[in-house]
């Protein structure tokens, strides 16, 4: 994002408003587990709209952006005020898993252009060996988390291991990189710090932006609305998949007062200037998983020939539902805008973010939806399981499906890379509706029951959207019914072949 604004949002800014979101959410929010901070989707959307004023006058940059804020925080509260979240319930994995298959998109791409700074000004060492830091750094952490469904070691070596992959990454890899020998030839880039509380560029952090011209506060208006669309879908999700049903929760959610709260951190960070933050996937679902408190059981089956067979049995016992460890990380991210651990950031190379881009991509890439039903379709038939829900659908149907998920996934990836970015949130949104109306013509409702459900399963989140909602081809079905119903009464016979009026035997 820096390096996309031309420097005016740095490690300072990125800190202060994850700062000022986690002590926020973490003490006034009914649901804390869900992790708030910087996205880079609000990177994406932060230099767009400096790319379009670049167009016209930069200048304004500064003030347009605290307007855009507080208009978002405006937007932010009548969304709440009025119960616009209890739509959320009707959100299905036919978009969520576009969503998430965007953002891990995304990801990576970030990453990729991170890593190419590296190449600047034809510094092929540093960017080759940049490359390779952001390469082992991925499978490092990427090993790291999957240490904890394996049978190495204890259950407690392997919670520790999987828990701390990224700080033990981070430190290893950082300190790899000022090691002696031949990696001296190597000039990594490092990560920019200024001053500690002070903005990146020379200004204070309140700007005069009451100097706004009029038409330019008026400009702002859709810009926060597109900014309240992104985060009412993208945070809301967030909090869903952090009290996904895996998850044996007994506290529930208040999606309206935590987004009513989220348009306070809008308008403060907006005030600011900092970038506004929201909900993180997949870092919510994490922070969740590594509170939940896991139970190892050996199982044993024997075969035909006499064989035992012993296997790990593992399943969630409870979740220690606390506001503690989201506040800790809110005093951690404050004190690493002091001086002296600034002075330690500094140390770390860039290719760290690559890798750190790149691993969160892949967490939303491996497991989403539509991956799944790909390998489905690309797995030998004798090799699939026979409780597989899939194969009770043709695959025509399965393709079919993913056709229209892979053409908004498509899409919404298409626009990111234009000028034209800040509009793929209402990509992004527009794929609810079209799966209520459009999706139940295209589709039988045993074949929409196996390719899609909702994402808000967990029964106390349900709770909190006004409950469950009737499925569209639920409705279609039921109607389609009642008035069979009603043609069978009208031609004088009962629903079971007998005239009315007369007994059935």
């Amino acid at each position: 994002m820096a390096h996309n604004t031309g420097g005016f949002f740095g490690i300072n800014e990125a800190l202060l408003s994850s700062a000022l979101a986690a002590v926020t959410f973490s003490l006034l929010s009914v649901q804390p587990l869900t992790v708030v901070g910087i996205t880079g989707l609000i990177s994406l959307f932060n230099y767009t709209i400096y790319h379009i004023l670049l167009l016209h006058d930069i200048s304004l940059y500064p003030n347009f952006m605290v307007w855009v804020g507080i208009w978002s925080a405006i937007f932010h509260w009548i969304t709440a005020i009025f119960n616009i979240c209890d739509y959320m319930r009707t959100v299905t994995d036919f978009s969520s898993d576009t969503f998430g298959l965007y953002v891990g998109t995304i990801y990576i791409i970030k990453g990729v252009e991170e890593l190419a700074i590296n190449f600047d000004n034809n510094t092929i060492l540093n960017g080759f060996a940049s490359a390779l830091v952001a390469v082992l750094y991925t499978l490092t952490v990427y090993l790291l988390e999957r240490m904890g469904s394996t049978c190495l070691f204890n259950a407690s070596t392997r919670k520790v291991l999987s828990d701390y992959a990224y700080p033990i990454a981070t430190f290893f890899w950082t300190g790899f990189s000022h090691f002696p020998g031949n990696l001296s030839y190597v000039d990594f880039i490092r990560l920019p710090t200024t001053k500690a509380f002070y903005p990146t560029v020379s200004r204070s952090w309140v700007v005069s932006f009451w100097h706004l011209p009029v038409k330019w506060i008026f400009v702002a208006a859709p810009f926060g609305f597109l900014m309240t669309l992104l985060f009412y879908y993208d945070h809301n999700v967030s909090s869903l998949t952090a009290q996904a049903r895996r998850f044996p929760l007994k506290k529930p959610a208040g999606f309206h007062w935590d987004f009513f709260l989220l348009g306070w951190t809008c308008l403060v960070a907006g005030i600011l200037n900092v970038p506004l933050p929201n909900g993180l996937v997949p870092q919510a679902p994490v922070h969740t998983d590594s509170l939940t408190n896991y139970v190892d059981v050996a199982k044993e089956s024997r075969t035909e020939d006499g064989e035992v067979l012993v296997w790990k049995d593992t399943w969630a016992k409870s979740v220690v539902e606390q506001r503690l460890s989201h506040f800790i990380m809110a005093l951690a991210i404050i004190g690493t805008m002091t001086g002296p651990l600034l002075v330690v950031l500094g140390l770390m190379p860039r290719a760290i973010f690559s890798g750190v881009f790149f691993v969160v991509g892949w967490g939303s890439i491996e497991n989403n939806g539509i991956v799944e039903k790909v390998l489905f379709l690309c797995r030998e038939a004798r090799f699939q399981s026979p409780s597989d829900p899939l194969l009770t659908v043709k695959k025509s149907a399965i393709i079919h499906f993913l056709f229209w998920q892979l053409l908004g996934w498509a899409c919404t990836v298409a626009i990111s890379q234009t000028i034209a970015a800040i509009g793929f949130p209402v990509l992004i949104v527009a794929l609810i509706p079209f799966r209520w109306v459009v999706m139940p013509m295209l589709f039988t409702r045993r074949q929409l029951e196996v390719l899609d459900r909702l994402t808000a399963t967990n029964d106390i989140v349900l709770v909190s959207l006004g409950g469950r909602p009737e499925m569209p081809e639920e409705t279609r079905e039921r109607k389609r019914l009642e008035k069979d119903e009603e043609r069978v009464q009208s031609n004088g016979r009962s629903p079971r072949g007998c005239p009315v009026g007369a007994k059935s035997e």
